[in-house]
């Protein structure tokens, strides 16, 4: 290995790291098991909220999240990092502090009410420790990007007064700033804490708990089974996998490192390049969060501040995620052809009917939750029902497992159904009766303890795994409680209308690439908190409708965890590839093609993400335009990806290619005859494709 490639090796291994610090994090000493337990303290206390089992006001129910989050998290980095006796103690300091802050809020909450825009001294003094332990917890945890971004921020609320013109602002006190971050709902407790406190956590421990019931293994399976045998089908079942297990836990780098684990070890057995392994599991794993029907955290935000029923945010998606994957699956196929990668044999594929046959009631409560949300149920309703279904098939499991016969299973599942039916008339309550009842009964025989000691297991991980997202959403209302004081976001935002009132395309390209630069540094969530709050009234100013503006920007914030020089995911799946994070990045953007097309064609069709709106559809009608942009966008990623593999049933040359990517290229464009120009290229193509096809057979 040269010197070079050791130490990519190193940073790759180094930022994995940073992304998850607190991996094996509950070691057997006593103040790990102690950690343990209020994790689990932690996720039972938000199931208890979520099913209003505690009820609390809105302000206490984040307060005391967040306390939870830095309760748990100080300690935890300590412990993971290996820190020395001053740094621990400074760390329990810390987590002490978060603690009292909570306990502050929830007792001081009516006297906080009455006092509201006149602060006393300890009310300053709980504010700036609040805002202090959140900003130290998030650099400890996400490296000093975001703190520092959220910190020029405060320090614009503080200081902003002497920029000079359009940048100032008129000025505000001190205990102002304190007051407008600190308490209320519009700083570290607003929307995004309130969202990482019900829905995020809430399907954070349902993806938990159905990892630890054996759905990876599932979705696994059914995709050698589907896809494995097939053309390069090692890459596919990557891409299908990964897809799969983005409907249930919606964070890209968590893809990475479970599905990842099988999939780039076996694309590397059948021949693919290691930094192309890497880049098509990271490309399928970061997709997983815009796939319905649970997509990643950002749509729960979404939906939360745009004010929308979560099936819509779903509805604009569903047709962009499906051509993202196609896109994937493309690339992945047309690269196994260029290099003569064959599928799997046939001793190697599990049967995917057979993986549903033994596994297809972990499906249910998935089928349930897609249900409740397309039905118009809350997601934070359809989450804990989805929660207490999945609590019940694990636990009814490891008791139907010890009977006698067939027939008793049966009747024992058939109760048990119409026990869970029971939520329809009483209530969640039915629920957690029936809940009760299988615990106590599997806590009467081995194979019952080992099954509750599982879910206490998905308890404690749920919540350690919430963790850097919750940090991140407190952190992030910094910037949402300066915006709201100042009103900071309007200079930006007047900046993009002026741009796009010569160029909407140029202010397009601004807003991604600022996506993109933020995302080299920050999460997919505060990203796209920053940069719609920022970009997305400019753009709906430009005539871009509201959720097309934010899924703009959600698509280029996901895609910044791909792109060089952090790219999150692709150094996440550096060390299992044993390749360069940089090689893996350049080969993802080539990969992710999709995802930096859609949203350009999505603004000038609304069509393509299932919206009203735009010329096309008043031209044509809406259904047909539907069919029209997304022929289109097909047509321009098959392209796109024979140009860039340089392949199509036999190598291309280099003209051939620069045909098909202007052919794409006008495809996207929406200007005026850039349809019938591409169109007559793709024509042109599609001849030259033939025409030599027919030669090969001939001669």
């Amino acid at each position: 290995m040269t010197g070079q490639h050791a130490a990519e090796t190193g940073r790759a291994e180094e930022l994995a790291e940073l992304h998850d610090p607190l991996a094996e994090s509950f070691p057997p000493s006593l103040t790990g098991r102690f950690l343990f337990w209020l994790a689990v303290v932690f996720s039972l206390y938000q199931i208890a909220i979520a099913a209003h089992v505690i009820d609390l006001p809105s302000q206490v129910m984040r307060a005391v999240h967040v306390g939870f989050l830095l309760a748990l998290g100080y300690p935890l980095l300590a412990l993971g990092r290996n820190f020395g006796a001053p740094l621990r103690a400074l760390c329990w300091l810390f987590a002490a502090a978060g603690v009292a802050v909570a306990a502050y809020q929830w007792i001081e909450y009516t006297p906080l009410l009455f006092r509201a825009g006149d602060p006393n001294l300890p009310d300053l003094v709980f504010g700036c420790i609040a805002v202090g332990t959140v900003f130290v917890a998030a650099w400890m945890l996400m490296g000093p990007a975001l703190p520092i971004i959220c910190g020029l921020f405060l320090a614009y609320a503080l200081f902003g007064q002497h920029l000079p013109p359009p940048f100032d602002h008129r000025g505000y006190a001190f205990e102002q700033v304190v007051e407008q971050i600190a308490y209320g709902t519009e700083g570290i407790y607003g929307i995004p804490t309130y969202v990482s406190a019900t829905y995020i956590f809430l399907f954070i421990l349902f993806g938990s708990f159905l990892e630890k019931a054996g759905m990876i293994r599932l979705f696994t399976d059914v995709s050698l089974g589907l896809v494995g045998h097939r053309t390069g089908g090692a890459a596919k079942v990557s891409v299908l996998s990964s897809g799969l297990m983005g409907t249930i836990s919606g964070s890209g780098v968590a893809n990475v490192v479970t599905t990842g684990q099988f999939t780039i070890p076996l694309m590397k057995r059948f021949g693919y390049r290691p930094a192309f392994a890497g880049g098509v599991e990271a490309t399928s794993s970061m997709g997983g969060q815009i796939m319905p029907p649970v997509m990643g955290a950002v749509a729960f935000i979404m939906a939360e501040t745009l004010g929308v029923q979560y099936i819509e945010v779903v509805k604009a998606a569903l047709v962009p995620a499906i051509l993202y994957f196609a896109g994937a699956f493309w690339m992945v196929h047309l690269e196994a052809g260029k290099r003569g990668l064959r599928g799997l044999s046939a001793e190697e594929m599990p049967s995917a009917r057979k993986a549903l046959r033994e596994g297809w009631h972990l499906i249910l409560p998935l089928a349930v939750l897609v249900w409740l949300l397309f039905s118009g149920y809350t997601p934070l309703f359809a989450g804990t029902i989805g929660l207490a279904l999945t609590g019940m098939l694990i636990l009814g499991t490891a008791i139907a497992v010890g009977m006698p016969s067939t027939a008793v299973r049966v009747i024992f599942w058939i109760v048990l159904g119409l026990c869970a039916s029971a939520f329809f008339k009483f209530g969640i309550h039915a629920l957690l009766l029936v809940l009760a009842v299988l615990i106590a009964a599997c806590a009467a025989f081995r194979g019952g303890r080992e099954t509750l000691a599982i879910c206490r297991d998905s308890l404690a991980d749920g919540a350690k795994t919430a963790l850097p997202v919750g940090i991140a959403c407190a952190l992030v209302g910094v910037i949402i409680g300066v915006m709201t004081l100042t009103g900071g976001a309007n200079t930006f935002g007047q900046f993009i209308v002026s741009v796009g009132q010569d160029s909407l395309f140029l202010s397009l390209v601004l807003t991604m690439i600022t996506c993109i630069i933020l995302g080299m540094g920050i999460p997919t969530i505060p990203n796209y908190i920053i940069t719609s709050s920022i970009a997305g009234p400019a753009l709906l100013d430009l005539g871009v409708p509201l959720i097309v503006s934010h899924m703009f920007v959600f698509y280029f914030g996901i895609l910044a965890d791909l792109t060089p020089p952090v790219a999150l995911a692709c150094f996440a799946a550096a060390p299992i590839a044993k390749e360069s994070g940089l090689k893996i990045s350049f080969e993802a953007i080539k990969v992710a093609a999709a995802g930096f097309v859609v949203p350009f064609m999505a603004v000038y069709t609304p069509a393509l993400m299932l919206q009203d709106g735009g010329a096309l559809a008043g031209a044509i009608g809406y259904w047909p335009a539907v069919a029209y942009i997304v022929l289109k966008a097909l047509i321009a990623l098959a392209l796109w990806g024979a140009c860039v593999i340089g392949w199509l049933g036999r190598p291309l040359a280099m003209w051939e290619r620069l045909i098909a990517v202007v052919a794409a290229f006008t495809l996207v464009a929406a200007l005026p005859i850039t349809d019938e120009i591409g169109f007559a290229l793709t024509a042109v193509f599609a001849l030259l494709m033939w025409r030599r096809r027919a030669a090969v057979s001939a001669g």
